[in-house]
Order: C-alpha cells, then structure tokens, then sequence
C-alpha cells in the first residue's frame, strides 16, 4: 500500500443477494464456489422462437416474503431489490426500528427498470385500447422505482438514487454511495444493483444485435467467459446490495467488518453507443482512478473479478488491459456463467462476491471455460476454487455506451 494517499474507507457490514444461482448471500456463494455447471438458465416460454430463448432466472416467488398487496405496487426488479435489501441489513445486525433513517442512502442501479411491466402495458393498449393501461405504469418501470422501494420498506430517508449506467449501473452505485459517505451525506448507504430483463423484446434485440449466445441447444454451457468457443452473453435477473457504513459509525456500534470499499473511478469511452474502445483505454483510465484513490499499487491487487461477459471483443478488451494495468500475477475470474449477465444487477453481485472472496481468501472459478482463448494473458482461475491469500481485490463493469466502473475492496 502507498503511504501518501490517504483513502476512505467505507465499511462493508452487510450482503444480500437473489440471483440465479441462489436466493441469498450464501446459497449465491456456494453456487459459485462449488457447483461446476449453472442450474438457474432455462428456456423461457416468453421467449420462444428467438434465437437465444433461454436467460437465468431466479426461481423465487416473492409473494411469500411480500405479500400480494406491496407485491402488486412493485415490479420484479423492485421487488428483488427489497428482498436483498432486507438480507443485507439483518447481516449488518441494523435495526430499522432504531436507527436514524435520515441518516441512511439508498443507491441501487439497474440498467432497464421495470421492462417486463412496460412490455406487458404496451400489449394491452395495442390489444385492448389506452382505457386498459395500468396507472402504475410511470412507478412500476422506472430506474429509481428499486432505490424509492427500498427507502419505504425500510424507512430510509436520506438521499435516494436509482443510477442507470447500462450494465456498470450496480458498480457506479456502490462508488456513488462511497462518495456520498465520504462527503457525510449519510452514515449509512445501501447500495448495489437490481435487474429482472425478462423482456421479449429486450433479448430480440440482443440476438439482432450478435451480443448473445445463441447455444441454445445446451444453455446451460452457452456462457463461457474468456473461453477460445465463447459467443455472447447470456442475460440474467438477479440483485446484490451491500451495507456501507462510515468507518467511524460501523466502530461506534460494534459492527462486524466484512471488508472496505477504499476506491472508486470511473469514465466514459466517448466512442460508441455499443461497441467498447477497441483499445480499452477507458476502462483503464476507471481502473487506475479506482487504484489512486485507493492509495494502492497494482501489484498490491491479489484478485480480479472481471467484467467477462462471454462475448469475444469485450472478455478480449478487458483482458488485455488488465494485463496492462495489474500484470498477470493476480487470480482472475468471471462468475457470470453462474449467475448469467444481470445488466445493471451485475456489478452489484459481483461485488458481493468480490467482499466474500475476500473474507474467505477463496477465489470462485470460471465456470465453462473449458479451453481458454490462447490470446488471453491472465490467470483465470477454472475447474475448481483456488485458496489464496490476497489483501486487495478489484471489481471492474463496463457498460453500453462507453460508462465504465471499478472498485477497489480490501480487507
């Protein structure tokens, strides 16, 4: 660690995750660090006949943990966000009842909003006429419909944000809540990223566009970042939220400090609406912002997960410039093939998991990379998990229309 930066240090107090792979922190980690094939990816009714008609899906039914009522008032990416919210502050051991709710930020990215519910809408005008829309649609879809959500389920009153960033959205929240800490805006910050992009029209124009896997055969092997036969991403649904806290706050209640969010940068590529600079340079500006205000050295950087969405530019982009910037000595992965690519969700997620590898010095493998691209110079952990022992680990999202995101978590 350098000695002339002086960071800040948000403490990390609590997960909670739904993805694919597992409804909560735990059962997500276990997936990821155990299972060797994703069980959560099927083929979706709404979907038929497109080219890639299958995505990762969580198996929950909220209406358990909602109730019908609040249900109703929320769509899925919403209600994901709360169900994970919940989780993420009973980790914390904060009681909302006691709390100072002024004094708490809730920061949630999502990349779509609430698609599905508008989808649904448009097909009742077209079908049935303007008289049959739902007057919930202007709350139910928007980006920040998953931030207000959890605000009113559990009484948080500071500042409130819903980030849409494509698919850097969960990762600009978190450094945006690290940035509302260190200003003093709050004590408390939930933050993170919530998608349910189960859209027939959404994955319509991802297959026209060639950005996801059309292995529709054997879904379950389609995602397969970094692999020499990858073909696209795989789209998910899912939510990760972590509990920041000021350091000075978490210490004054005793709290049990999972790791440190201790840097942020972004930038934008200001290239093109999809395509990533093909030189990476963009990411490698966030990362090496993210790195300074750490106050770290790239050599420090033990683990990476990456972005690896499974499309053959963008894991060859990242990857050649994580060489660039860290070297190839840190353990790299990808744990999309487990969760599937959860747009504005996945850097929420992945930072989870990021904290958890960190807390148990365990790097998750790369599931599916069956034959790693010979292009590809890093060291990206596949098969099984890989024992390390690593001080500082690196999250990094990239995003259509150049928004690109890192964070640097320590413990």
């Amino acid at each position: 660690m350098t000695g002339g930066h002086q960071p800040f240090s948000a403490a990390v107090t609590g997960l909670g995750m739904v993805t694919a792979a597992g409804v909560g922190a735990k059962a997500t980690w276990h997936a990821v660090t155990e299972e060797t094939k994703p069980t959560g990816v099927r083929h979706h009714e709404e979907l038929a006949d497109l080219p890639c008609d299958f995505m990762y899906t969580s198996d929950l039914d909220t209406t358990e943990q909602l109730g019908v009522a609040a249900q109703r008032l929320m769509d899925r990416f919403a209600q994901l966000a709360v169900i994970a919210a919940r989780e993420a502050v009973a980790d914390a051991g904060l009681d909302t009842e006691d709390w100072d709710g002024s004094r708490v930020a809730v920061v949630i990215g999502s990349a779509h909003g609430g698609l599905p519910f508008y989808d649904e809408q448009h097909t009742t005008m077209l079908e049935r006429g303007a008289r049959r829309v739902s007057p919930k649609l202007a709350p139910l879809t928007v980006v920040n419909g998953a931030a207000s959500s959890v605000c009113m389920d559990l009484g948080a009153r500071g500042p409130s944000l819903g980030v849409a960033t494509a698919c850097s959205s969960g990762t600009v929240a978190l450094g945006t809540a690290h940035q509302l800490l260190r200003a003093g805006a709050c004590d408390i910050a939930i933050a993170g990223g919530a998608e349910s992009p189960v859209s027939r029209l959404l994955i319509a124009s991802a297959c026209r566009m060639k950005a996801a896997s059309t292995r529709r055969e054997d879904p379950a092997a389609a995602c397969r970042p970094f692999d020499a036969a990858r073909d696209g991403f795989v789209v998910g649904e899912g939510a990760g939220l972590l509990v920041l806290e000021r350091p000075e706050h978490a210490a004054a209640r005793g709290a049990t400090v999972r790791a440190r969010l201790r840097g942020y940068g972004a930038s934008s590529d200001a290239y093109a609406a999809v395509a990533p600079d093909p030189d990476g340079t963009g990411i490698e500006r966030a990362l090496r912002s993210a790195l300074a205000d750490a106050g770290v050295q790239a050599g420090d950087v033990g683990h990476v997960n990456a972005h690896g969405t499974s499309t053959v530019v963008n894991d060859m982009i990242e990857a050649t410039m994580l060489q660039r910037v860290i070297g190839d000595h840190a353990l790299v992965t990808s744990t999309k093939a487990m969760t599937g690519h959860a747009l504005g969700a996945a850097g929420g997620i992945e930072a989870a998991l990021t904290v958890l590898a960190l807390e148990e010095q365990l790097v998750p493998p790369t599931a599916n990379l069956d034959v790693p691209d010979p292009r590809i110079p890093l060291e990206i952990v596949r098969g099984r998990s890989r024992r390390a022992s690593f001080d500082c680990a690196v999250k990094t999202s990239l995003g259509f229309g150049g928004h690109n995101a890192a964070l640097v978590l320590t413990r």
